[in-house]
């Protein structure tokens, strides 16, 4: 079973590590929120976190956790954001196998679009979520203004996930088919960017129908 999937089926994850568990979500969510690993599952360890507190599993108070996720949330982001000031121009150049030059591209389109709002609303999109902050630091956003919105993101990503697990925590159905919920979940949040890519797949091969060709 590859690391990925083991982080996938958080259920399993709990099993093996017990306690120290509570400890690998806050890791993962800082490392998620700003130093470029895009595939990690912050959104599913949230929901996992909400759920494992609800059924007692976790026996840390859910008000303490949802301090403790949202600190380790905004701390990625303050990372991801000075690293995208000192040397996010060079990581943008450079198209590896982790820091693709396309995820920066889609980011960037994500931030023209919503402006400072892409710092809340970004916290909900895989990937974006991860180059958001370099960007940010790229374009040289004003400390006061990022720390402003990202702690605004930190707070509302953390609250609504985490609290939407330990609300479900007692659905039956839910419970007893965690990996299949957590996977719909990623699902749900990849949904914009594929639909977004969609949308401008389809733009594309309307302006290349449109062009006249020469003769």
């Amino acid at each position: 079973m590859t690391l990925l999937h083991q982080l996938m089926d958080p259920a399993q994850l709990l099993a093996q590590l017990g306690p120290a568990f509570w400890w690998i979500a806050h890791l993962i969510v800082l490392i998620e929120c700003g130093l470029f690993f895009p595939i990690l599952p912050g959104d599913s360890l949230l929901f996992a976190v909400g759920m494992f507190t609800h059924e007692g599993a976790i026996r840390i108070p859910l008000a303490l956790s949802l301090l403790t996720l949202t600190l380790a949330a905004f701390a990625g982001n303050v990372m991801g954001y000075e690293i995208g000031r000192a040397v996010g121009a060079r990581l943008y150049e450079r198209d590896g196998r982790l820091l693709k030059r396309r995820h920066f591209e889609r980011t960037i389109e994500f931030f023209d679009r919503y402006g400072r709002r892409a710092l809340v609303i970004g916290r909900f999109v895989p990937i974006v979520r991860t180059f958001v902050t370099v960007v940010a630091g790229v374009g040289r956003m004003p400390r006061r203004t990022f720390l402003t919105w990202s702690a605004v993101g930190a707070v509302l990503w953390v609250a609504a996930v985490t609290s939407l697990g330990y609300a479900l925590g007692g659905v039956a159905l839910i419970r007893d088919h965690l990996e299949a919920a957590v996977l719909l979940l990623v699902v749900i949040s990849v949904a914009p960017m594929a639909i977004g890519a969609l949308r401008r797949r389809g733009r594309g091969a309307g302006r290349d129908r449109g062009t006249p060709q020469r003769s």
